[in-house]
């Protein structure tokens, strides 16, 4: 979280600095203040906006410093509130005045003398400013509509999925309103060519989206070989076999599931782990209305897109010791490294780092499925992982002081979490401030949109 916290800051302070390098800060008078804020909201707005649809594209590259494609989309996430509050403030300096201006209430600004001439390529734009301005206004109603919908969780994951990618149309018409109406002045600063090249990369991730070759490169076709459920904790098992080649994955990592197109992809941790054998097995919970739904609407030969593999919680750390913390499904990247510790008899090779010797599995559940956690009980005992499962009606639930007392080298530990994202932030916070260092909390986010 460190790394997106510090991207997030640096992105508007860095924006900020530049712009007061560029701007000419003319705040005598209401009305050159208003234009000094029309431009500055405007280049937050479109500098957040930009990074934003360039990280729907998934890069990989930046999905490792920013500790995972999950910490990215909470980024992406971020930066879409900060624009959804960025471009209403911007809005609100254009319209508010000029509605205050007809009622009478402001004087009408004194006229402006054209700053180019007429046969210039400034002087051009200057006579599209009508043209974009109008172009920006509905931009700006649209894409006002689109964030609501996409942050409100009432809002059906199938329909998210097809108006999200109408942003990315709503960015290309707010690049032609930002193009025109960038000041002058902006062109010759850092500023300028800076602004320019986040909103061609920013382009370029647009049309990616639009013709639906977002990770495309990491797709690949499998048919589903076996299912199995479990009624109890209401969790499916979707084993997979791929027909094509598949680059293998480290325990703990995800991929998008495509089982319908109407739906369209949705990420789930990989619960298997890799044996260059072209399969792979997703742990899905019954959770919401498309989930509930797999069990009666999936079948064995059907076919299945995945993409991926994405994330970095990879169990990969600093610490010889290493405490895992699983909350319901949350069980799922944990399996996978079970199994790859058991098949080496604990010893520790293969992906992530430590032998199972020096792992200890908290594995709390509220809806207890007898097979289920037999599984993970014969699972840690030939991956030789000390396993304590909680169910929540017999034995209360794990708290920060219990985990401590149930593991006395929680000190001389690396954690990593997947569940619940409200006791996480509680032991996270516990643990730091009984001296945990940050870089040893790890932390899977469930929520991606």
């Amino acid at each position: 979280m460190k790394n997106i916290r510090l991207s997030f800051a640096a992105l508007f302070i860095g924006l900020t600095l530049l712009w007061l390098l560029a701007d000419e800060l003319a705040m005598q008078g209401f009305w050159p203040l208003r234009r000094t804020m029309v431009h500055y909201t405007g280049v937050l707005t479109m500098g957040a906006m930009s990074i934003a649809i360039l990280l729907t594209t998934r890069p990989v590259r930046i999905e490792r410093f920013l500790g995972g494609l999950d910490k990215g989309y909470r980024l992406h996430k971020w930066l879409g509130i900060s624009v959804l509050g960025l471009a209403i403030i911007h809005w609100g300096w254009v319209q508010i005045p000029r509605w205050l201006r007809e009622w009478g209430w402001l004087q009408r600004p004194a006229r402006r003398a054209a700053e180019q001439a007429p046969d210039t390529f400034f002087g051009y734009l200057h006579s599209l400013r009508g043209m974009a301005e109008h172009i920006g206004e509905w931009a700006f109603y649209a894409a006002v509509l689109f964030i609501v919908l996409a942050l409100s969780k009432r809002f059906p994951y199938r329909w998210f999925y097809k108006t999200h990618r109408l942003l990315a149309l709503i960015y290309l018409a707010l690049v032609v309103h930002s193009f025109i109406l960038l000041p002058p002045a902006y062109w010759t600063a850092a500023l300028g060519p800076l602004m320019i090249l986040l909103m061609i990369a920013g382009s370029v991730a647009a049309l990616i989206s639009l013709t639906r070759q977002v990770g495309r490169r990491h797709q690949v076709i499998g048919r589903i070989e076996a299912l199995h459920q479990h009624r109890d904790n209401r969790v499916l098992e979707v084993e997979v076999k791929l027909d094509g080649p598949w680059p293998g994955h480290l325990a703990g990592q995800f991929a998008f599931v495509t089982f319908d197109e109407k739906e369209g992809p949705h990420p789930f941790s990989i619960s298997s782990s890799w044996h260059n054998d072209g399969k792979l097995t997703f742990s899905i919970k019954g959770l919401g209305d498309y989930t509930n739904t797999l069990p009666h609407t999936l079948r064995t030969g059907d076919l299945v897109k995945i993409e991926g593999p994405y994330g970095c919680f990879d169990f990969s750390g600093r610490q010889p010791q290493q405490i895992w913390i699983a909350g319901g499904i949350g069980i799922t990247p944990f399996l996978a490294r079970l199994q790859a510790l058991a098949a080496t008899g604990g010893s520790g090779s293969g992906s992530g780092s430590g032998s199972g010797s020096n792992v200890v599995l908290f594995y709390s559940t509220s809806a207890p499925d007898q097979q289920f956690i037999e599984n993970i009980r014969q699972l840690a005992e030939r991956a030789k992982v000390r396993l304590h499962v909680l169910v929540a009606s017999q034995d209360g639930r794990l708290t920060p002081e219990r985990l401590r007392q149930l593991a006395p080298q929680w000190k001389d530990s690396e954690f990593w979490f997947c569940g619940p994202a409200g006791f996480a932030r509680d032991l996270r916070n516990d643990l730091l401030a009984r001296g945990l260092a940050p870089q040893d909390f790890h932390q899977e986010l469930f929520n991606m949109r």
